[in-house]
């Protein structure tokens, strides 16, 4: 940072811990065994395209490397990765199948490969979803979706849960995140949990 960045009060961007979306598995073993709820299989990672033929071909690149499957895949299943956008403007490109450690590693990559084409300040959020476990029989179990959201700016998570229209659940969000807290790096500003009403992981 310069002299006149420290005049000017400006400071420079933190670069996000991306190793902190390796600790998501752990925290879906947590939740499955405190909160009865299981990974859906599906995450999304969330940016604002600049315009430009250039940042076109790297999303059409990445989409590409994410369709690769592992050769080592149960019979060489391979997830199915969509580009879409939302009403606010923004896009998504959605992984659907998949283990969590895998949608964290698919997830893991598409950050990287922006962030090393010199885009990473149009990265937003990462979502991974997760839903009601069947074989709960837990009489506090969680009995509806929810998600952990990865800012990537902030290199934190945050959890969230709708509950109907442009409406969500804080208290159910509060405790999810002192189940995870020994897990996550949770994002401690609250003013920052921003509320995502048109995922296309849902």
């Amino acid at each position: 940072m310069g002299l006149l960045d420290t005049i000017l009060g400006r400071t420079k961007p933190v670069k996000a811990n991306l190793d902190a979306l390796f600790a998501l598995p752990t925290a879906a073993v947590t939740l499955q065994a405190a909160a009865g709820v299981v990974s859906s299989g599906k995450a999304g990672v969330c940016f604002k395209p600049p315009a430009g033929q250039s940042f076109e071909q790297m999303q059409k690149d990445v989409e590409q490397m994410l369709q690769l499957g592992d050769d080592d895949a149960p019979g060489g299943a391979k997830p199915a990765v969509s580009h879409v956008g939302d009403s606010y403007g923004y896009r998504w490109i959605v992984i659907d199948g998949g283990a969590v450690d895998d949608l964290v590693t698919r997830v893991h990559m598409v950050h990287s490969s922006l962030e090393e084409a010199g885009w990473s300040t149009q990265l937003l959020c990462s979502v991974f979803g997760f839903v009601p476990d069947a074989g709960a029989d837990a009489a506090d179990a969680v009995n509806r979706p929810l998600f952990l959201v990865y800012l990537a700016k902030r290199g934190t998570f945050y959890p969230f849960a709708p509950s109907g229209k442009e409406q969500r659940d804080t208290e159910l969000e509060l405790r999810i995140k002192s189940i995870v807290g020994k897990d996550l790096p949770l994002e401690e500003d609250l003013s920052r949990w921003f509320p995502l009403w048109d995922m296309p992981i849902a």
